[in-house]
């Protein structure tokens, strides 16, 4: 891929990503708050999304489920990961901001893993390209780790691979 996700970590416990995508502003949003869109790229590599309903809008679910269908990815394959997203705040298209859960298939929250405070920030570059600037504030450092040591940062990386391809074959 060109452009490479760029992360930093301030203040202990906030995440900060960012990554340029050749694709305008507004096709780089709606990618996000759409199911049809989301199911064919959210996710790292040899996982797909069999269910995810949307409802954007302040106080709206995102419900999903990422299921790894690649045998070669050993004790994963088969796995099925679900998370639940509260949306707060939504300015189209310039930003949108949702709380991030892991649940189970009803959408109960598990309390045991860490939940996230996500703001999605997305630049209009003013040469067709847009830089997407994720901010995920956790709860503390330990938590940040937590997620850090499940290869979420890896997972994030191929997801916007994906993203970018995704992208390319709507334009």
């Amino acid at each position: 891929m060109t452009n490479a996700i760029v992360s930093r970590v301030e203040n202990d416990n906030v995440l900060v990503l960012e990554r340029v995508f050749t694709a305008p502003r507004e096709l780089v949003f709606k990618m996000f708050k759409e199911p049809e869109h989301l199911k064919r790229w959210w996710g790292p590599r040899g996982w797909e999304v069999p269910v995810c309903t949307i409802d954007f809008r302040p106080g709206g679910i995102w419900h999903y489920c990422m299921k790894c269908m690649d045998q070669s990815q050993g004790d994963f394959y088969g796995m099925e990961s679900w998370g639940k997203g509260v949306y707060k705040e939504i300015d189209e298209p310039n930003s949108f901001s949702y709380t991030d859960y892991f649940s189970d298939a009803e959408g109960n929250i598990n309390e045991e893993l860490p939940a996230t405070d996500i703001v999605l920030e997305f630049v209009d570059l003013g040469d067709g390209t847009t830089k997407l600037i994720n901010r995920a504030v956790y709860a503390s450092g330990d938590a940040l780790k937590t997620v850090m040591d499940m290869g979420m940062l890896q997972g994030i990386s191929e997801t916007w691979d994906r993203l970018e391809e995704a992208l390319q074959a709507a334009k």
